[in-house]
């Protein structure tokens, strides 16, 4: 068997990013800066507004979405928002749906989804010369699928009013998903869908690029002692995971899996506590002014 990219299959890419979510503290690290800290970052947008646009790129199915929805109603009870969700999974939409129909109180916000990658709406927009104008748009854990980052970020900037925020939440530069990548992307199977960046690689542009902005670490771990343990189904589907590999376990070389696999137990990729080894999943969030 050789190795495929874990994107080839998307029912068992979905089944390894279920238990990465159940392992790791991504969600609840995403969802305490949405509470503690954006607040202050976007109370300039709405600026005695009546309505707010809002646009999500690459919204997945919803729940970080609606978490940041019910913070901007808590702050600006009584106005419109109105929220357009970019995503090109069908079924992740359709879970999106789900969770909108469950969640009370969002009578203030209209919802319209697109199904379409990022570069599908940018040329769609390009084409139909609408840009429209938004007060706030945010890019969590996206920018990893698209061909052009920095043209991605110059485009959804350029949407931008005065005075609104661009927010991009990816991998920090200092997290062990950066070192994993530098070290093993050459080796492992190439895939059209995800590019191995980081925060840094994102600070690097916009320094280039002039665009003034401020990054915040959001630190998060990954339990991945079942990585460990032979056979633990859990400890497979991390390791799919970890590399974007479908069957990695069993599909990669020898010597390359016990190299990486080693290489997991190291300081620079996490830390050991007890008998238990969680690699550094640390976020960082990176908000953009026009």
């Amino acid at each position: 068997m050789t190795m495929r990219s874990l994107f080839s299959n998307h029912s068992h890419y979905v089944e390894t990013f279920q238990v990465f979510l159940k392992k790791s503290t991504e969600h609840q690290c995403i969802l305490d800066f949405i509470h503690k800290k954006l607040p202050q970052l976007i109370s300039s947008i709405s600026n005695g507004k009546t309505d707010i646009n809002v646009l999500s790129v690459g919204g997945g199915s919803g729940e970080i979405d609606l978490e940041i929805l019910a913070r901007l109603q808590s702050d600006y009870p009584g106005v419109i928002i109105h929220n357009d969700v970019i995503e090109p999974n069908a079924e992740q939409i359709n879970s999106y749906k789900e969770c909108v129909a469950k969640t009370p109180d969002l009578k203030n916000v209209k919802f319209t989804w697109h199904k379409e990658t990022s570069l599908e709406y940018e040329n769609r927009i390009m084409d139909s010369k609408e840009t429209g104008k938004w007060n706030f748009i945010h890019m969590i854990q996206m920018l990893y699928y698209v061909n052009d980052m920095p043209a991605t970020i110059r485009f959804f900037h350029s949407l931008l009013e005065p005075g609104a925020k661009l927010l991009i939440i990816l991998v920090s530069g200092c997290s062990g998903w950066a070192k994993l990548w530098r070290k093993y992307g050459p080796r492992l199977p190439p895939n059209d869908l995800c590019l191995y960046i980081s925060s840094a690689d994102v600070e690097e542009m916009l320094d280039g690029s002039g665009l003034k902005y401020q990054t915040y670490e959001l630190p998060s771990d990954m339990d991945i002692t079942d990585c460990f343990i032979e056979g633990s189904k859990t400890g497979e589907l991390l390791l799919d995971f970890l590399t974007e590999t479908c069957n990695f376990s069993k599909t990669a070389p020898l010597d390359l899996k016990n190299e990486l696999i080693e290489d997991l137990k190291k300081p620079e990729y996490g830390e050991r506590r007890g008998d238990k080894y969680f690699f550094n999943n640390t976020l960082s969030a990176i908000m953009i002014e026009h």
